[in-house]
């Protein structure tokens, strides 16, 4: 097991590839700012959960699927903002003293956002509207609890088994699967049923993570 106190940023497979670094390279020479890509990723999760919303009042056709497929972009986008702004301001050397609120703040805004809106997107279904804001709730709550261990001296905790690329990773196929309900509505459900998986996998994570800290704090001197 890795020394949460030695790690600060998310493990990434992704940013140790070539086209990450190349990207992050182009932005970083363009002069664009961490905090503006930090902010530009809140946009993009806005824009996901407000497909939601829209494709919460459509019927089963293909405009639902075309929402659905954006909301897919916006959470993807998203996730790229999440890792080029912190390669941006650690590797092309933007890193600001005020930059950790940028990195932090917007992206729990970012969870609720899309959280929220999955809420509203499927208002046929009982629990839906519980579902997702019970998992926008328990989302930031999973991440304040890995920013409680940092400020208490226990190190960052990025454990699972729902953090955020996780969660973004369920939703996102969730709407995949759920774009093709014009076919065969049932599909549809699939959403609310990845809802019910990320609020079980945050309790569970929020579980562990706290353990962990705990269990950090007892063992220093």
């Amino acid at each position: 097991m890795s020394n949460p106190d030695n790690i600060t940023r998310r493990p990434l497979k992704s940013r140790n590839t070539k086209w990450a670094n190349a990207i992050a390279g182009r932005l970083a020479s363009m002069g664009v700012r961490p905090n503006v890509i930090s902010v530009a990723g809140t946009f993009f999760a806005a824009g996901a959960g407000l497909c939601f919303w829209f494709a919460g009042r459509m019927g089963q056709n293909y405009v639902l699927s075309l929402l659905l497929i954006l909301a897919v972009c916006g959470m993807q986008l998203r996730l790229l903002c999440n890792l080029f702004d912190g390669m941006v301001a650690i590797e092309g050397g933007f890193k600001t003293k005020a930059g950790e609120i940028f990195n932090e703040l917007p992206d729990r805004f970012s969870d609720a956002f899309i959280f929220i809106g999955a809420a509203y997107s499927l208002p046929a279904f009982a629990w839906t509207w519980e579902l997702g804001w019970a998992a926008a709730v328990l989302a930031v709550i999973t991440a304040y609890v890995r920013a409680l261990g940092a400020s208490m001296g226990a190190g960052q905790h990025f454990i699972g088994p729902m953090a955020k690329q996780q969660r973004m990773a369920l939703m996102t196929t969730a709407c995949l699967i759920g774009a093709a309900a014009p076919l065969w509505p049932p599909l549809a459900n699939v959403i609310p049923l990845a809802l019910a998986i990320v609020v079980v996998g945050c309790i569970f994570t929020i579980f562990r993570r706290c353990h962990r800290i705990a269990r950090v704090m007892e063992l220093k001197p």
